[in-house]
């Protein structure tokens, strides 16, 4: 789907600038589309700003990242993109910084983690726009009946699945590792024990470490191979269908992210939301999942970008889409507003995780062929005929070709 605001072309004088966007939508419906929240936002910038328009192109999640590199690969960069990754257009010099477009203001107000996340080398080319976190779900009615209550530790989360399968539960706790989203629940797994993709000190990949070697042991040894995970390889299982799963009221546990609160109610499936359970207590550090967006250099525009950039990032703006699409703000005033507002009390318990979130290494241009080999080995590590230290070395490896690639 296109949505073309502010007109189709300059319509006043020579010095008229028209600013193009090209954004996702992160809408489930054409009544909640993404153009329309950006329709009202061009139209209310351009009537203080008669001498520049704004077009938006809106694209699914599907089509968006391609949209914008066929664009750039043509020559024809827009000046705006609001997309899933920044770090190969910055390497390739084709970005302005953030603070080359943005009020010192404007910057300053992302959260600390976004803003590094948004950085290559120190200098931050990336501008967060919309972020997640991940939370235990779990079926309060299946617990009730098993007579168990939410986990804490590993271990508890263990034994809660061993009741819920005696009790028939299909899926017990539903371990998504298929190719849709495997890099995510690695991830929140990876952090729950301590690891995860990097070591944050010395700043390079650690997939391999010891840590992470020991999570994957106890998933293999403790869920997949007591049959906690419900039928079929967790390799085959995409977050969609665990989702689809826990709606229908198949799924003890899963790790899930906010929009899975609304397809939930809509099934009317009576659920509660935990932090993941670590191997000796909740766990400190949540993944953190942010949305980016960039500005291209080949048009200039420089000015006209920042201002609108500084417009789109106002507290009220901001405020609006982080509630008409249940995601979570990446700037410092919306986050203090939504903890505290009781509109958004759904959203508080990962407000609260987000304050310790941790992102993918998105800095890295590496970073893409290394979440695709994620996505196509790691179910090995949790399979009768794979082992998990093996897994995560061959992972490893190919990250470190990666980066020394680059």
């Amino acid at each position: 789907m296109t949505a073309v605001l502010g007109g189709c072309g300059l319509t006043g004088g020579s010095d008229e600038v028209t600013l193009r966007l090209v954004a996702a939508d992160y809408g489930d419906s054409a009544a909640n589309s993404s153009g329309k929240y950006w329709n009202a936002l061009a139209e209310e910038y351009e009537k203080d700003h008669p001498g520049v328009r704004v077009e938006v192109s809106v694209y699914s999640w599907t089509d968006v990242d391609r949209e914008v590199k066929e664009l750039v690969d043509a020559g024809k960069a827009p000046d705006l993109a609001q997309i899933g990754a920044y770090a190969d257009y910055a390497k390739a010099g084709k970005l302005y910084t953030a603070s080359e477009l943005l009020s010192i203001t404007t910057q300053a107000d992302f959260l600390p983690q976004f803003a590094s996340a948004g950085a290559v080398k120190g200098i931050q080319y990336g501008m967060p726009f919309a972020s997640s976190t991940r939370l235990l779900f779990y079926n309060k009615d299946l617990f009730e009946q098993a007579g168990i209550s939410a986990p804490t530790t590993w271990q508890e989360l263990a034994a809660d699945a061993e009741a819920l399968k005696a009790n028939g539960v299909k899926y017990p706790y539903a371990l998504p590792l298929g190719p849709e989203e495997a890099q995510a629940e690695t991830m929140q797994w990876l952090l729950s024990g301590g690891g995860g993709y990097t070591d944050t000190d010395a700043g390079t990949y650690n997939i391999d470490s010891p840590e992470n070697i020991a999570t994957f042991d106890w998933l293999n040894d403790e869920l997949v191979g007591q049959g906690l995970t419900g039928p079929g390889a967790p390799a085959a299982l995409n977050r969609a269908d665990a989702f689809e799963a826990f709606t229908d009221g198949e799924v003890g546990m899963l790790n899930g992210h906010p929009s899975l609160m609304k397809a939930a109610k809509a099934k009317g499936v009576d659920f509660g939301m935990v932090p993941m359970p670590g191997a000796d207590g909740p766990s400190e550090v949540s993944m953190g999942v942010a949305d980016w967006m960039m500005a291209f250099k080949q048009n200039g525009h420089a000015e006209e970008v920042g201002d609108f950039l500084d417009f789109v990032y106002e507290e009220e703006n901001v405020l609006a889409f982080s509630r008409e699409y249940n995601l979570l703000p990446v700037t410092n005033a919306v986050s203090d507003i939504m903890s505290t507002a009781e509109q958004d009390a759904d959203l508080k318990p990962f407000l609260r995780a987000l304050s310790s979130s941790e992102l993918y290494p998105v800095g890295r241009t590496s970073w893409a062929a290394v979440s695709a080999e994620v996505k196509k080995r790691i179910g090995k590590a949790v399979s009768s005929s794979g082992d998990p230290a093996t897994v995560l070395r061959e992972l490893q490896a190919t990250a470190a070709a990666e980066e020394a690639a680059e």
